[in-house]
């Protein structure tokens, strides 16, 4: 067992430290991995509290900040005196705004309509905005210029999923490329960055609101992503598909976990569909099944059923949080349960912690504003410290309370994250 303890601690090891500060210009990191590799962390917290540097008070939304060039980014909506969603840049270090754009935006056929979801992607001085009904803008990342901006939803007849548009942009070389949904066979989108000209349009699949990653595989850049039917493969540069792998909604479309690649292996998860492993082929672009788990029900799941929190994997086992707030731990191989742990976040329907490695620790963010940092190991979780950074609200979700289900990130030693009334930073310098 100690053997296995130390193979999980050197896989963080190995893909973590930075000595330098780092930014955190898109979706889950610099790498988009969910990984932070900044050193000189604090190992634990000195309060219950966690002192907060500065505040900024900003609307309703579920997307989470970004941070760049000394800058923040986020999203919101408004609803008075008219339907508008916002996109706004902070000083990162003292808060102070330094610009925000304002565009009418009346949702239509989306259920919880709590504000745009997807998170603001930095590029070459560039800043990227995706609004939950395919409002798309290019801005001046420094003065919020508008380079050129696009209604996908006009442009390419998007098939409005019930929740909107909310899978991140991701960019691989002068390439933009989303996931909305249009029509005909436009499910995703690559557009040139500089210009908003349509570049390509690939598959007549329903969107999912998963948001991809690009992997080398065979020698090759490799955009995977989590469609509405299934897990597809596909060429960044001409949008053309690769392989594909079928994972149709065991009810409906309700994954928002980005697929994790792990080695030779890709793993996809979602609420009511279970769990999915793939084996990349290394010397062609294929895939192949591995193994796939779905439990009899939301609450009698088998292996993983997330829905919001994308998993970690790390020394050969899988860690996520499953339907209704369980941290667990499943062997790779066989996606067999190795433990279950219950202290994370209160148990309830989708309750949820995003998990983020770093160093030898993870820290998790639950649903109840809490930062906890901790280890994660085939002998189980363990608690080194929690601390309060925000209070969960209302508009994202009207229960318990309310919740904070946006992803936090992690830049320049600090944590930023926003509910429904502020966007906060706090120092997480040793």
């Amino acid at each position: 067992m100690r053997r296995t303890v130390l193979a999980v601690v050197c896989t963080f090891l190995i893909t973590s430290p930075s000595l330098q500060a780092d930014d955190w210009p898109q979706w889950r990191g610099p790498q988009r991995d969910g990984v932070w590799r900044e050193s000189g962390i604090v190992e634990s917290f000195d309060s219950p509290e966690i002192p907060v540097k500065w505040r900024a008070p900003i609307g309703n939304g579920y997307c989470g900040p970004t941070v760049a060039g000394g800058r923040v980014y986020v999203t919101d909506r408004v609803i008075e005196p008219s339907q508008q969603e916002r996109v706004h840049c902070f000083d990162a270090n003292t808060g102070a705004r330094l610009w925000s754009h304002t565009y009418e935006c009346a949702y239509r056929g989306v259920d919880y309509d709590a504000g745009p979801r997807a998170s603001v992607l930095i590029d070459d001085g560039r800043a990227y905005a995706l609004g939950a009904m395919g409002h798309l803008f290019c801005f001046d990342a420094a003065d919020g210029k508008i380079n050129w901006q696009r209604d996908l939803g006009k442009d390419f007849s998007i098939r409005m999923p019930v929740w909107g548009i909310s899978a991140a942009p991701i960019i691989e070389g002068d390439v933009l490329i989303v996931q909305i949904g249009g029509e005909p066979w436009a499910c995703l989108v690559g557009l040139d960055k500089r210009t908003g000209a349509e570049r390509w349009r690939a598959l007549d699949d329903p969107p999912s609101y998963s948001a991809p990653i690009v992997i080398d595989q065979a020698g090759q850049r490799v955009l995977v992503c989590y469609t509405g039917e299934r897990v597809v493969g596909v060429d960044p540069q001409s949008g053309k598909l690769h392989w594909a792998h079928p994972f149709p909604p065991a009810r409906m479309v309700i994954g928002v976990a980005s697929p994790v690649r792990y080695e030779d292996y890709i793993f996809v998860t979602d609420f009511f569909s279970g769990s999915l492993l793939l084996r990349l082929g290394r010397d062609d672009l294929t895939v192949s099944e591995v193994w796939q788990r779905r439990g009899e029900s939301e609450q009698k799941t088998d292996a993983l059923h997330s829905i919001i929190a994308t998993p970690v994997i790390a020394g050969g086992h899988i860690y996520g949080m499953d339907s209704y707030g369980e941290l667990r731990c499943l062997k790779l191989e066989t996606g067999d349960r190795v433990w279950e742990d219950l202290s994370v976040v209160p148990r309830d329907r989708w309750a949820m912690a995003h998990l983020i490695p770093n160093g030898d620790k993870v820290w998790l963010f639950n649903e109840k504003g809490e930062l906890i940092i901790g280890r994660l190991s085939p002998a189980g979780f363990a608690e080194i410290d929690r601390a309060k950074l925000i209070a969960p609200t209302l508009p994202q979700l009207r229960r318990r309370g309310g919740v904070c289900w946006s992803h936090p990130a992690f830049a320049e030693k600090h944590v930023y994250i926003r509910n429904d009334e502020e966007l906060v930073c706090a120092s997480l310098a040793k």
